[in-house]
This record gives C-alpha cells, structure tokens and sequence, in this order.
C-alpha cells in the first residue's frame, strides 16, 4: 500500500496542470502576471480618464466669462468679487488665463453681457443696438470680448468705444450699433462673421462698485437685436 500511495503521489506530481508540475506552476505565473497587469492597467487608465476629465473641465471653466458670482441686472451680470482677495478659485483662474488685471472694488466695476433683452444669445452675424446711459462713473468703457487673435493681413478694427469719445444726444444718451457691416454714427464692429459673442462693460470711479445690489437696469444701455444677416 505504501509502494501504491507513493507511486500516485508521483503520478500527480508530474500531471499536467497541477500546481507542483513545471508546467503548471508556469501557467500559474503566467495567470499572476496577467492579473497584476490588468489591475495596474485599470489603475493607469482610470489615472489618465481623471486626469482628462479634469483638464477639460477646467478648460470649459476658465475659457468663457467668470462661473460665478454674478449679479444679474437686466441683461448685463455685474461681478463686483471679480476683483477683491475673497474671488473664488476659478474667477482668479479666468484672470490669469486672460492675462487681465481686473478692477478692484475702489477702482471700478466690470459688468458683461452674453445676451440681448429678450434672453437671446448674442450672435456675430446679427445688429444690435447698445442704448441709454451709464450708471455715475468718472469713465467707462465698452468693448467687444473674447475677439480672439486678429487673422494674418486683417485690417485692424474698433474694438470698443469709451465715455469721451462716443457721440451723444441731446439728452446725453447714446446709441451703439454693434454690427457686422458698417453703420453710421457709434459703429462697433463684430469680430467674426458668426458665433456667439460677449459685451463688457467698464465702470471706473463709480460709488457703484461699493454695492452691486444698487444698480438698476434702467439705468444701464439696453440691448436689442434690430436684424440678422442669412
């Protein structure tokens, strides 16, 4: 009976696909490894998914206007936190992408506008009329943002007019006409032929800036789209 045991212990030692035999035991390692590399496979895969997730939405974060803080007021946003030590991360984030200094709570207001009256994305291939008055400020400006890089060999064109320069009414009201074709009086070009686009308002010197909560939309310019080209 020993001699019998002994001879089948042997028997499966040498079996193919038992853990004692050469064979098996390289099956074995070869399984081992191809565990181990599917697990740091999934680890170096979810990495990189996290990691692409991350800089995409940081990128659609910090490529338009500020995410947050806003007051809205009509149809332009104030962002009276845009320039103060209490921004959020990604207001600062969109400062430092744009290169921008924006202004501080005792130097002005920054007010922008994605939209016209009726809550109508502004678009580059309409005309809109920009018309009224400012709020109390020493100086201010509007312009077109975002313009972008001028194209090679393009002809360099307004971009925004300021409070000393801009033709009046009577009344001390003004009228902008924000077009793509040349218009008569305050013409401010568009910067491409079509697209979404965005106005920013510039108060400086304004007792405006100590409270955004005082502003009231009658006395911003209001935008109204007048006609769209196709």
């Amino acid at each position: 009976m020993k001699w019998a045991d002994r001879a089948a212990r042997a028997r499966a030692a040498a079996a193919p696909g038992t853990a004692s035999a050469p064979g098996g035991r390289v099956i074995a390692a070869v399984r081992e490894a191809v565990r181990r590399a599917s697990t740091v496979s999934l680890l170096i895969y979810a990495l990189a998914l996290g990691a692409g997730l991350g800089l995409v939405s940081a990128d659609y974060a910090t490529s338009g206007g500020y995410p947050f803080g806003g007051v809205a007021v009509g149809a332009w946003t104030a962002w009276p936190r845009a320039g103060t030590v209490g921004a959020d991360p990604y207001t600062r984030a969109v400062n430092a992408r744009r290169g921008e200094i924006p202004l501080a709570i005792g130097e002005g207001m920054l007010l922008t506008a994605a939209q016209d009256e009726d809550g109508r994305t502004l678009d580059a291939a309409c005309t809109y009329a920009i018309a009224g008055i400012t709020p109390p400020a020493r100086a201010w400006t509007v312009t077109v943002a975002g313009r972008g890089a001028a194209s090679p060999g393009q002809t360099a064109l307004r971009e925004g007019f300021t409070s000393t320069e801009i033709l009046r009414e009577r009344d001390g009201r003004f009228v902008i006409t924000l077009s793509p074709t040349v218009q008569p009086g305050n013409w401010l070009p568009m910067p491409r032929a079509s697209g979404p686009i965005r106005l920013a308002l510039r108060l400086y010197d304004t007792p405006v800036a100590a409270s955004a909560g005082t502003l009231d939309r009658t006395g911003l310019p209001a935008i109204t789209r007048t006609g769209c080209t196709g």
